[in-house]
């Protein structure tokens, strides 16, 4: 490539032309447009539109003007560029709920938190507001730099004196060449209390500022959940701050439980997340909410979540939380102009460059104040020296010929400045009174002492920080407001579990994969033989498959047909009345559409390492297959799920059991047999094996395994038997003698055409009470002590009486204490 310089042709790279000229528009860009300066917390345009309002004579007392006006003259003087992208910069200097503290006042309509646009420039006006006035206080006693506008008109200065700590305060966001800044806003009172004690002490470290400037205040108030991103972006200048929204739980007159939101995350377009919640809420990708509205006004922000009477409003907001802007994360990033160089600045960092532009300020206008202050002396010495000598003053005037003769006659008679010596000239005549030279000498005297103390001013530095330091307490005393963010600093160890009872619940599976859990309260127990209460509601063709009690902290391994495994915890299931159907397992758990739930366990934890060892998953097939395998290889939950065991073709998942590796299983069958072998005998697997044999059954005669237990040989626990048609009975463990893994059995029930096949086999104590599901979904709670224990091949008793068309589908042991044993 090549390039004409100066009428020549001269060769040049081309990759080295455009590396030059990106570089140079990065610069620019980085320079002169994204990024704040660390002194003003300004950027440029920002800069040019609030002087052009300081040209206008916008103060806080005067009338607005129009902002087509301000856009217009900040094009025309200062910032060359269409009125339509400085209207935009314009607006968000007043709109509060981005600007902790807002630098312009705003009249009519400036856009909404909803994200509503503001009106056209030729119907709003503005002002500065009261801060705008400190940040530019004495820019007209050359305490800042002054350079060329775009066409070399006029002049604009380069920053602003900055008084008002904008850049901590107010923050700063914008994308530049490589680089991006993302400043949050603070808390004015406890940012002057941080540079207070960093001129106090300038060695101060970050740890001790901290206790100042806790954390970032927002506009929009909400809650910085947890503190450790706060640390981090105060220590480094860099740091992962959430933000949660207020919300509160209340019950409205009617009952009915709502989630009242009145404090948004920091940047959160209202509107947008209560559309995006809405659409999740249509998709049941959130539980528990009947109706969503919004009732903010003009007194404040209001968004209601009105909330279904099953639901648990704790999980709700929790979800919301987790799903919806109604929690936010800021990503501090505080990179700021340092001396025209972009820099990552922590929070002394941002505190010492605040102190030094302003002993810079102060300097400056002290010279220029003793520059006045001098000139003024001057003038007044000359003064002094006319009315001592007035006759001849008077006599030399008179004489003179012009007024240059004058001026030089009284130069000459007494060692006058040509200054001194004009201003005589152009002295008004009431000066020469008496009065008037008191005047004279008493501020020459003032003059006097006010040079001398300007004169230490500029020698001490201590006089200088004690000048920020009055300044400091100035704003304080004016803006002073209490924190509208607030700080939940222990958030990182928050679990929500902390807020839910860990109650027991009875969980219900049913065929044909719909789940719920119900307060185990709702079930009244019922003596032997009665007919039962209505207690699940099921589709048609549909029944109970399992049903167990759990506490509501517990996990839920998911076991499906396929062999997978899914993890749940029991407080995060739907909740419905003892009637109520549940809900499709589908939407709770990433499960495959011809995939089916077969049995679900509970696990009280799986983060204990000895916990996990211990203990040991059993699995049954309808075939008499057998698999252990340790706890461990299921304790790391994955929302897609696992596999969990190899099904072999033609066979059924059956039951899963969790051991402790030393137990007795027992397991029976369809025909009323029974086998039992010691746990022992089946060895640890690994999870993609498929097992072992552990009972042999005839599928020629329609035989397959219908139930599983694993007990502990010591216990003094008895087997109880359901067949289809509601009878049962119990026996003593000690009638089922042990054989081999893999035999035939022992009979453990007499089936006859009278109590059907064999449905359901429990472990049993006489404090037990069954809970027994029919397939047409009605339930029955009765005491396992009013059944007398019986032999092992005796048919049994009635226990439910079932009509003609409907059958025994499941079956659950609840102990004393609630608990169900596996």
């Amino acid at each position: 490539m090549s390039n004409t310089r100066e009428g020549k042709i001269v060769p040049i790279r081309i990759e080295e032309e455009i590396k030059t000229n990106f570089i140079d528009y990065a610069m620019s860009v980085i320079i002169s447009r994204a990024l704040p300066d660390v002194r003003d917390g300004l950027k440029p345009s920002q800069r040019r539109i609030l002087y052009a309002m300081k040209e206008l004579g916008l103060n806080p007392d005067a009338k607005h003007r129009k902002c087509a006006k301000i856009c217009g003259d900040t094009s025309g003087s200062y910032h060359p560029h269409g009125e339509g992208v400085i209207y935009p910069t314009l607006v968000n200097l007043a709109q509060p709920w981005v600007k902790r503290y807002t630098l312009v006042e705003g009249q009519g309509n400036f856009g909404s938190v909803d994200g509503d646009p503001p009106a056209q420039m030729r119907y709003t006006e503005a002002r500065f507001s009261r801060p705008t006035v400190d940040l530019l206080e004495d820019i007209d006693k050359e305490t800042v730099d002054f350079a060329p506008n775009y066409d070399a008109t006029t002049q604009e200065p380069t920053v602003f004196p900055g008084k008002f700590p904008n850049l901590i305060v107010n923050g700063a966001t914008g994308i530049a060449v490589g680089m991006a800044t993302s400043m949050p806003p603070h808390n004015l009172s406890e940012v002057i209390d941080g540079i207070l004690a960093y001129i106090e002490n300038t060695e101060i470290d970050i740890e001790s500022l901290i206790t100042h400037i806790k954390a970032p205040d927002f506009p929009t108030g909400g809650i910085i959940y947890g503190y450790q991103g706060v640390k981090d972006a105060l220590l480094t200048g860099k740091g992962r701050i959430v933000m949660r929204g207020k919300a509160t739980i209340e019950v409205n007159e009617q009952g009915r439980q709502q989630i009242i939101v009145t404090e948004l995350p920091y940047m959160v377009n209202k509107a947008l997340m209560i559309e995006k919640t809405a659409y999740l809420i249509n998709n049941k990708k959130i539980e528990g909410i009947a109706d969503l509205r919004d009732e903010s006004g003009k007194d404040g922000m209001r968004v209601v979540y009105d909330l279904k009477k099953s639901a648990v409003a704790s999980i709700v907001l929790n979800n919301l939380y987790q799903k919806t802007q109604l929690q936010a994360v800021f990503s501090v990033n505080n990179v700021a102009l340092v001396k025209g160089k972009p820099q990552t600045l922590n929070i002394k960092e941002l505190i010492t460059a605040y102190v030094d532009h302003r002993e810079e300020v102060i300097t400056r206008k002290t010279q220029y104040e003793h520059k006045q202050a001098t000139h003024k002396l001057h003038l007044l010495e000359g003064y002094i020296i006319a009315q001592e000598n007035l006759d001849r003053v008077i006599e030399l005037i008179k004489t003179a010929k012009t007024p240059h003769d004058a001026k030089l006659a009284l130069e000459k008679a007494f060692a006058l400045s040509e200054i001194q010596a004009k201003a005589i000239l152009e002295m008004r005549l009431q000066r020469l009174t008496n009065l008037e030279r008191n005047k004279i000498v008493k501020e020459h005297e003032a003059t006097q002492k006010l040079l001398d103390y300007l004169n230490k001013v500029l020698a001490e530095k201590d006089l200088r920080m004690g000048l920020i330091k009055e300044d400091l307490a100035g704003l304080k005393k004016r803006y002073h407001d209490a924190r509208k963010t607030d700080i939940e600093y222990d958030a990182a160890e928050f679990a929500i579990e902390d807020i839910i009872p860990n109650d027991p619940m009875v969980i219900t599976v049913s065929h044909q994969g719909y789940v719920k859990k119900s307060p185990l309260n709702a079930y009244k127990s019922q003596h032997r033989g009665g007919v039962g209460s209505k207690g699940v509601t099921t589709k048609k063709g549909d029944f109970t498959t399992n049903i167990f009690v759990a506490n509501a902290h517990d996990y839920l391994l998911i076991f499906t047909q396929a062999g997978k495994v899914f993890w749940k915890k029991v407080h995060k299931l739907p909740e419905g009345e003892k009637t109520t159907q549940g809900r499709a397992i589908q939407n709770l758990i990433a499960i495959q559409g011809d995939d089916k739930v077969i049995t679900v366990l509970k696990v009280s934890q799986l983060k204990d390492p000895a916990y996990l060892k211990s203990h040991y998953i059993i699995f049954c097939t309808e075939k008499g297959i057998v698999k252990k395998t340790s706890l461990e290889a299921y304790a790391r939950p994955r929302t897609k799920g696992i596999h969990a065991i190899n099904i072999k073709e033609g066979d059924k998942l059956l039951d899963v059991r969790l051991t402790k590796g030393e137990n007795h299983i027992i397991l029976a069958s369809r025909k009323g047999k029974a086998v039992r072998f010691p746990e022992s005998e089946v060895r640890p697997m690994g999870r993609s094996s498929a097992g072992v044999k552990g009972m042999q059954v005839s599928e020629q005669e329609g035989d397959k395994v219908i139930g599983m237990i694993s007990l502990d040989p010591s216990d003094n626990k008895s087997l109880l038997v359901l067949t289809e048609k509601g009878y049962g009975k119990r026996s003593s463990l000690g009638a089922y003698r042990i054989t081999k893994r893999g035999a035939k059995g022992v009979k453990t029930l007499q089936v006859t055409s009278k109590n059907g096949p064999l449905v359901a086999m429990k472990a049993v104590t006489s404090k037990s009470e069954i809970m027994a599901v029919t397939s047409s979904g009605i339930a029955l709670r009765t005491d396992v002590q009013a059944l007398r224990s019986m032999g092992r091949i005796t048919q049994g008793v009635r226990l439910v009486r079932v009509k003609t068309e409907d059958s025994i589908a499941s079956v659950a042991i609840i102990q004393a204490a609630e608990e169900m044993v596996n």
